[in-house]
């Protein structure tokens, strides 16, 4: 079966950035449109990937890069490649 590309993030960065705008994870994840429970286990690295449309509005929500959240480049399952 074909996974669609997911990106990596890194959950300390999610959790830095988070913190540097000064928002409680309750206010990101209401931002990002994502539950605040998701957005815990992506900062506490229970999860790691994200699908393109929920990584880009965290992304956006951090106003932050990808090199700032990644840890790899966007893949595909890693059987497909």
């Amino acid at each position: 079966m074909h996974q669609p590309p997911t990106f990596e993030v890194d959950g300390d960065a999610i959790r830095e950035e988070r913190m540097r705008a000064g928002l409680e994870i309750s206010d990101l994840a209401e931002r990002a449109g994502i539950s605040r429970r998701y957005l815990s286990h992506l900062e506490n690295g229970t999860r790691k990937r994200m699908r393109p449309s929920r990584y880009a509005a965290l992304r956006t929500a951090l106003n932050a890069t990808d090199a700032q959240l990644l840890l790899a480049p966007p893949r595909n399952h890693p059987d497909k490649e």
